[in-house]
């Protein structure tokens, strides 16, 4: 198996991924959440850095097996939070 990074271009529907790789740079496959991510229900999303493992005979195919996190943490602001607070008077 060749072990690859890249990043998710879009979601094609029916569980499958465009992601285009790092190395070779520029190229792309159609790629599937592997067991893991499925069984443990984590998201993945345009944009997402993820690590694929592509089968040595069929370069347009392969397997996301691991979603990198993100360096600034929780996307989510904690202002929205603030907002739905309700202030006693």
């Amino acid at each position: 198996m060749i072990e690859t990074s890249g990043v998710i271009e879009k979601e094609q529907g029916n569980g499958f991924y465009l992601v285009t790789l790092e190395q070779p740079e520029g190229h792309q496959c159609l790629c599937r959440a592997a067991g893991k991510l499925t069984k443990f229900r984590i998201k993945l999303l345009a944009g997402d850095k993820v690590l694929v493992e592509i089968s040595p005979y069929d370069l347009t195919r392969g397997r996301i097996t691991y979603r990198e996190r993100n360096a600034g943490g929780n996307t989510k602001s904690s202002s929205s939070k603030q907002g739905n607070i309700k202030k006693n008077k």
